[in-house]
This record gives C-alpha cells, structure tokens and sequence, in this order.
C-alpha cells in the first residue's frame, strides 16, 4: 500500500485548500480501510484531524476543525480529499494521510500502518 498526499500551500486567514490522498494497492469502496487525515505543527504531537471509511461510510472530525474541513472518498480515482475551508493561523502543520486495515477513528496516530509523505499547510497572512 502506498498513498501520495498533495494539494498543500500558502494560503491566507479565511482561505480554502484541498488535500488530495491518491492510494494504490488497495481499492477504495471495495476493501474495508479506514484512510484518515493527520497533522503535525511544529513541536507538538502529531494529531487525527478527520477519518472515513473506505466505503465512505459516518466520518469522525476533530472538534476543531467541525463545520470546517469535509473529508471525501472518490473511489473510481482511489482517492480521497480533504476540503478545508475558513482556515486558520493555527491549522498550519504538515498534513499526512494514512490508512489500515479495517476500522478505527484517527485518536491514535500509531494504530496506522501506511502513511503518506505529508503535505504542508501554512495559514498566514
């Protein structure tokens, strides 16, 4: 499994990216995966910001980040977006997607075993 995060960058207070997760070696909505989205600021822990299933079943958010970010599955390009909206100074970090077998929510970044190579989000004006 293999999974290739892009679509980071430099965007302004109030702004709008979309992440893109483009996985190979599995086959989103038919194997059963959990792919979530995690990020890490500098000097603080690597945290779950939002997970779905593989078969876009319920999806978990962060609180932080609710009413904000949408996490989506488009299975025929094995791919899954994070759309992030009215971003905010404390949203920059490194952004990674990650995924398992099977499903779990994104408390514990170590229950992962596959992980992107991370994309930075930097909220700045």
């Amino acid at each position: 499994v293999q999974l290739q995060a892009s679509g980071g960058g430099l965007v302004q207070p109030g702004g709008s990216l979309r992440l893109s997760c483009v996985a190979s070696g599995l086959r989103l909505g038919l194997d059963h995966y959990t792919i979530g989205w995690f990020r890490q600021a500098p000097g603080k822990e690597r945290e779950g910001v939002s997970c779905i299933s593989s078969s876009a079943g319920t999806p978990y958010y962060t609180d932080s980040v609710k009413g904000r970010f949408t996490i989506s599955v488009e299975a025929a390009n094995n791919t899954v977006f994070l759309q992030m909206r009215t971003l905010k100074p404390e949203d920059t970090a490194v952004y990674y997607c990650a995924t398992l077998e099977g499903w779990t929510d994104c408390s514990k970044a170590s229950d992962y075993d596959y992980w992107g190579q991370g994309t930075l989000v930097t909220v700045s004006s």
